[in-house]
């Protein structure tokens, strides 16, 4: 019981600071969904593991890597330089 109340802390602190390091909250969502869903497969297959558990793990590190994941997509303009579009729009030439 100790280890899942640490576990649900622990998930509540990463979805509490994540959002000011994500790009958007959509992806943050997506990246947690997509990491429940694979801790649920990992915790139906390890034995010893609860799916609830495997999920609760999964969703927060799946939040944690989306969150702290600074990818941009990069388009290339008329004269092959590369940039990538901030949030408000402009570009940002590498």
């Amino acid at each position: 019981m100790k280890r899942k109340i640490l576990l649900g802390g622990l998930v509540a602190a990463t979805m509490a600071g994540a959002p000011a390091y994500a790009q958007s909250s959509g992806q943050l969502l997506k990246g947690g969904a997509i990491g429940a869903g694979a801790g649920a497969v990992a915790g139906a297959i390890i034995p010893g593991m609860s799916v609830g558990t495997g999920a609760l793990v999964g969703a927060a590190g799946g939040a944690a890597i989306t969150a702290l994941n600074h990818r941009h997509h990069y388009y290339h303009d008329r004269y092959g330089r590369r940039y990538y579009l901030d949030k408000r729009g402009r570009r940002i030439y590498r």
